[in-house]
């Protein structure tokens, strides 16, 4: 099993920096707009982090999965080299 992720010193520290920031924050309009932003960063690193993960395990598209296509497929779809050329898919 892996290792759990850990915080690096500055993402730490900016953790802290941002818990304080709420803390002192008795708004609760600003409250909800600070809701709203961190919800988005959320949703945001989310959808960051499946897009790496299919790109590193080579999963298909959406769009691909969409088609019902898979990868072998996707490959023929592609033009072959023209003979002689250096050409390179």
């Amino acid at each position: 099993m892996s290792e759990p992720l850990a915080l690096s010193i500055g993402q730490q520290f900016e953790l802290e920096r941002m818990s304080r920031a709420i803390d002192a924050t008795g708004d609760p309009q600003a409250l909800r707009g600070l809701a709203k932003q961190l919800l988005q960063a959320w949703h945001s690193q989310k959808a960051a982090t499946q897009w790496v993960m299919r790109q590193h395990l080579g999963a298909p598209t959406p769009v691909a999965s969409a088609l019902a296509l898979d990868p072998a497929a996707l490959d023929a779809l592609k033009p072959a080299p023209r003979p002689g050329s250096m050409d390179v898919l």
